[in-house]
């Protein structure tokens, strides 16, 4: 089997072949696992998407096989990754939201906390809708969903700089627009 690649693996796969899908797995797996740990420090989570991952690839190889060459294959495969990743964190964010409890404010919240946190009045309503749709998504990621940069930075397919800096732009326009 070591003759064949990734695409031709993947056709055995899709027939059910089991020694396929261990010839696959092993060629890949290592590649797909650094490639994760590049965006999630946590061992746990990547092991987990990673086993979603191969999961998916043997339920599903079929309607991938037919259009499937070597870089096709690889590519189907991180596709799956990560978006893996993204509900991964996705659930992290809700697991770990907790409602917050003030006792007293000792800095005042962030215009789009504010915004987003329900109590929206027509300013502030009308603020949030002349940001332009990136800076929108942007901010409803990091605030609504409560991810951070770098989780964004997946979610949405942008480079953690970029997410940093519509974040910060988006700010400052709800504050402007509300001044």
């Amino acid at each position: 089997m070591e003759t064949l690649d990734e695409g031709a693996l993947l056709r055995r796969v899709a027939r059910g072949d089991r020694r396929a899908f261990d010839e696959l797995y092993r060629r890949t797996s290592p590649w797909l696992t650094a490639r994760l740990r590049r965006r999630c420090a946590d061992d746990d989570v990547v092991a987990e998407v990673l086993q979603d991952t191969y999961l998916a690839v043997w339920r599903s190889a079929g309607s991938q096989a037919r259009h499937s060459g070597s870089g096709s294959a690889v590519g189907w495969l991180w596709t799956i990754a990560a978006h893996r990743l993204v509900d991964a964190f996705r659930a992290r964010a809700r697991a770990e939201r907790v409602p917050a409890v003030r006792t007293f404010a000792t800095v005042a919240p962030a215009a789009e906390e504010e915004a987003l946190a329900g109590g929206m009045d027509a300013d502030l309503e009308q603020a949030l809708l002349a940001l332009p749709p990136n800076l929108r998504r942007v901010l409803r990621a990091m605030v609504l969903d409560g991810l951070t940069t770098r989780e964004t930075s997946v979610l949405l397919g942008m480079p953690e700089g970029t997410v940093k800096t519509y974040a910060r732009r988006a700010r400052i326009a709800l504050r402007e627009a509300l001044s």
